[in-house]
């Protein structure tokens, strides 16, 4: 039986986290759950043990790609097969966990993403973020080679080979997004994406929305090059 844990990094998300840990839950439930309070100033690590959830705390609130790779090493540490992250805001349908789950289990993948354009999705962005989701969908398609249609998305799933690589150094802190799958294809993993179902967000406010969307594309295409400039040796995983 493989160990499965299902990542939530969380700031200030008291209100929604129940709604997400039961639906994970039910969704999944012999998997585990952690969630990573990302210095909350309200009742979210509360809320999380009070649900049967693990909790790691940030005692300062250290940013999106911190409180992730907190998780990271939280599964790491617990020798889980499987990672699922799925985000505290109640925009990601825990639903679909098991359609992202399949290509790990069937070794098809390494990493699987969530699409919320895949199959008829009727996710609709605001302008400016849909635009900056098409630029990056065509570049990263284009430097990977394959054909995807969701990447900057959050809900994600990986095997044990990625959590490890994702501890380490190479892992994007700053602002972990499209750029993460060019590291990853760099690095020789498998990549597959599967349709997902996503809402808009409930409190209209993500972790994701502290960047206006002129900055996040001037910031991933900053990233995206730093990538690209850096020696491949530096993206090669270590065998395990």
């Amino acid at each position: 039986m493989s160990k499965i844990l299902i990542l939530i990094p969380a700031y200030n998300e008291a209100r929604q986290l129940p709604k997400v840990l039961r639906g994970a839950q039910d969704a999944l439930p012999g998997a585990d759950l952690v969630v990573v309070d990302d210095g909350s100033s309200d009742e979210t690590g509360a809320v999380a043990l009070s649900l049967g959830a693990g909790l790691v705390t940030h005692g300062s609130n250290m940013g999106y790609g911190v409180a992730i790779q907190t998780g990271y090493k939280y599964a790491l540490a617990r020798n889980y097969d499987f990672l699922v992250q799925i985000d505290g805001d109640g925009q990601h349908d825990p639903d679909s966990i098991r359609e992202l789950l399949d290509p790990l289990r069937s070794d098809e993948a390494d990493f699987v993403i969530g699409s919320r354009f895949l199959a008829g999705g009727n996710y609709r962005p605001p302008l400016a973020r849909r635009i900056g989701m098409q630029v990056f969908r065509r570049l990263v398609s284009w430097i990977v080679g394959t054909s995807l249609t969701d990447t900057t998305s959050g809900f994600q799933a990986f095997n044990r080979d990625v959590i490890r690589f994702f501890v380490g150094d190479v892992f994007p802190c700053d602002y972990p997004d499209a750029d993460v799958l060019i590291i990853l294809h760099r690095a020789g993993f498998r990549i597959a994406e599967r349709p997902v179902r996503m809402f808009p967000n409930a409190e209209g406010k993500s972790m994701h929305s502290g960047f206006k969307p002129l900055y996040y594309i001037f910031k991933m295409f900053l990233s995206i090059g730093v990538t690209l400039l850096r020696s491949p040796e530096l993206h090669r995983r270590e065998k395990p």
